[in-house]
């Protein structure tokens, strides 16, 4: 019993020094021109006395990292924050007692400007009365820019009464790039008891209650309004909902979530038309 507790206490000491002086983690280590990633980074004091200023330190080698990316934001800090230090970023934690750990997330942008190519992130604990050795830690990839456009869809409409009632819609198709969009197809298919009257930038299907809006190409951040417009009739009763829908564009969208948009009107008798 004796001899376990000896062996106890003789590597509880080496426990506590496998716990590094600054450890990281980064999410993704392949990022393109524009995105923005995050490094987690957590510093540990394993001396016997406070580090005065304490602060959370990043590198880059060869490149170094103040010319691969911005910082957003970094959490956990002192009012001080983070601030660049010559070639590195850091973190200000205020004073760290022995034995303690802080940790921060940085949020940091790549610059339009960066180099395509690989370099090391480096980190580091360091004080104003000690400074720890610096890390290596994983290599972080700025690779060529992924070609894609985000084509969003919006859908407006406005009813008319009368004795041939009719609601008009307006397709507002946007690129929110980040390229150029082409071949842009947006699909609107309107309910029964409404009847293709007219199209500006949008053509009826055969006999179907849909149509097809195109448009040829948008430049990042343009738009387009395709509009058409469909009668009720004096009859018309009730709500019609309309959905328009993108099927097509090049390069590729990344982001399905705003390709469609619905709008309902309700009719009290075609001479009352709201939307």
């Amino acid at each position: 019993m004796v001899a376990l507790a000896s062996a106890f206490i003789a590597l509880a000491p080496a426990a506590q020094a496998d716990t590094p002086t600054s450890s990281v983690e980064v999410s993704p280590t392949t990022v393109v021109p524009g995105q923005t990633f995050t490094i987690t980074q957590t510093i540990h004091n394993p001396t016997d006395f406070t580090v005065t200023f304490a602060k959370a330190a990043i590198y880059g080698s060869p490149t170094p990292i103040t010319d691969v990316v911005d910082v957003v934001s970094c959490t956990n800090t002192t009012a001080v924050g983070c601030f660049q230090a010559g070639n590195s970023y850091r973190a200000a934690f205020g004073d760290l007692e022995a034995g303690g750990t802080r940790t921060t997330v940085w949020t940091l942008r790549v610059k339009d400007t960066a180099a395509l190519g690989s370099f090391t992130l480096q980190h580091q604990f360091v004080g104003d009365n000690y400074a720890f050795e610096t890390l290596d830690g994983p290599v972080i990839t700025v690779a060529e820019p992924v070609t894609q456009a985000d084509v969003k869809v919006a859908l407006g409409a406005t009813g008319h009464g009368g004795l041939n009632a009719r609601i008009d819609y307006t397709v507002t198709v946007t690129n929110t790039g980040p390229s150029a969009a082409t071949g842009i197809r947006v699909v609107a298919a309107y309910p029964a008891g409404l009847s293709f009257a007219s199209g500006s930038g949008c053509v009826r299907v055969g006999t179907t209650r849909t149509v097809n809006c195109d448009v040829a190409s948008l430049a990042s951040g343009a738009s387009a309004t395709p509009k058409f417009s469909v009668n009720g009739g004096l009859l018309a009763l009730g709500s019609y909902t309309t959905t328009a829908t993108r099927t097509a564009s090049s390069p590729a969208d990344p982001n399905p979530a705003n390709d469609s948009a619905s709008k309902t009107c309700s009719a009290l008798t075609g001479l009352i038309v709201t939307c």
